[in-house]
């Protein structure tokens, strides 16, 4: 893959991996950001990312948020889009979480996508399960 094109408004961090072969680049918040136990907040990142056709980018939780503080997030970027970044963080936990300015909340991945058409049919043909799910595949 090309290099990614990036766009930073002022004050943002360009997104890193701190290790080559990783998977996920960071963001960081370009400000300071308190959550409150059980906010969700948008945090505008100012970065602006050039998705190449045929990918998508998806916005993941930092596992040691996750794991020390109960922060999760979620997200998709589509090729189309060419704003900032927003990352939507959610505090799941009993306590304030601080994040100072370049403080990292989030990682990115870009993904291969196929984007087929849709088609509307009478009846699918589904797989040994039908319609069971939500655990029905037990324990």
């Amino acid at each position: 893959m090309k290099p990614i094109k990036v766009q930073l408004d002022k004050g943002a961090y360009m997104p890193v991996r701190e290790h080559k072969d990783d998977a996920g680049a960071d963001l960081r918040t370009p400000h300071g950001v308190v959550l409150w136990p059980g906010e969700y907040r948008g945090i505008d990142t100012g970065v602006h990312i050039e998705v190449p056709e045929g990918y998508m980018l998806e916005v993941r939780s930092k596992s040691g948020l996750m794991r020390d503080y109960g922060i999760f997030t979620d997200g998709t970027i589509d090729r189309g889009y060419s704003g900032s970044m927003r990352v939507f963080l959610f505090n799941h936990s009993n306590q304030i979480v601080k994040f100072s300015a370049g403080d990292k909340i989030a990682q990115i991945v870009f993904t291969k996508i196929d984007t087929p058409e849709f088609e509307q049919v009478d009846r699918i043909t589904g797989g040994e399960r039908g319609d069971a799910g939500f655990g029905s595949t037990g324990r």
